[in-house]
């Protein structure tokens, strides 16, 4: 096992896009974890907001599947080696990263409009902490980012269960919302590559 920074260049098409979205050079099971656990944990959320019976409409479940499979599928894509490598590059400083976490506030915004009666205070909450734990993690040094991060998503978790409102048929959004920001993605990690990997071309 190796520890590889260097990544090919992008593909070009519909490819590249793949690329710059899962990193390049993804493995065939890095792949398929992205592929298909997601599908299968947006079915099991719609699903089961559909056994709690909580009156949703046609447009409450598809978003239910949507962000259940947007999360699971964040939580995945940017801890595995290849995405960490892509997404922690050289150019990708505080701004970049700052960028793609304030754009999940379309995410707690949308949940606070469709689930919740559009409780802004909650919105401020939720993503108030968001922010402000992820630039203690994003300035504090490289060494101490991982226990910083984990001590910050446990208190978090605390949050959620004791403090934060919970949205009916969404408790598992908030724990798993911080943890692909605070974890998944914040946190720069040594892409380790498998032995027999064998570098493509851009084709």
């Amino acid at each position: 096992m190796k520890i590889d920074w260097n990544f090919p260049e992008p593909r070009l098409g519909i490819k590249g896009g793949i690329d710059k979205f899962c990193g390049p050079g993804a493995t065939r099971l890095e792949m398929i974890l992205q592929s298909v656990v997601p599908i299968f944990a947006g079915f099991v959320a719609a699903y089961y907001g559909y056994l709690g019976e909580f009156g949703w409409s046609v447009t409450q479940y598809l978003i239910c599947f949507v962000i259940g499979f947007d999360i699971m599928g964040g939580i995945i894509t940017n801890s595995t080696s290849s995405g960490k490598r892509w997404y922690h590059r050289a150019g990708q400083g505080f701004t970049e990263h700052m960028s793609f976490i304030l754009l999940h506030f379309v995410q707690i915004t949308t949940i606070a409009c469709l689930y919740m009666d559009f409780d802004f205070i909650w919105i401020f909450t939720v993503g108030g902490y968001l922010v402000v734990a992820s630039t203690v993690i994003l300035i504090i040094p490289l060494y101490l980012q991982r226990p910083v991060a984990l001590t910050l998503y446990s208190i978090a978790i605390v949050l959620s269960i004791y403090l934060l409102e919970t949205p009916v048929g969404l408790e598992w959004f908030l724990p798993l919302f911080y943890l692909k920001l605070l974890v998944s993605h914040i946190l720069r990690e040594e892409p380790y590559r498998p032995d027999n990997e064998i570098k493509r071309d851009n084709a």
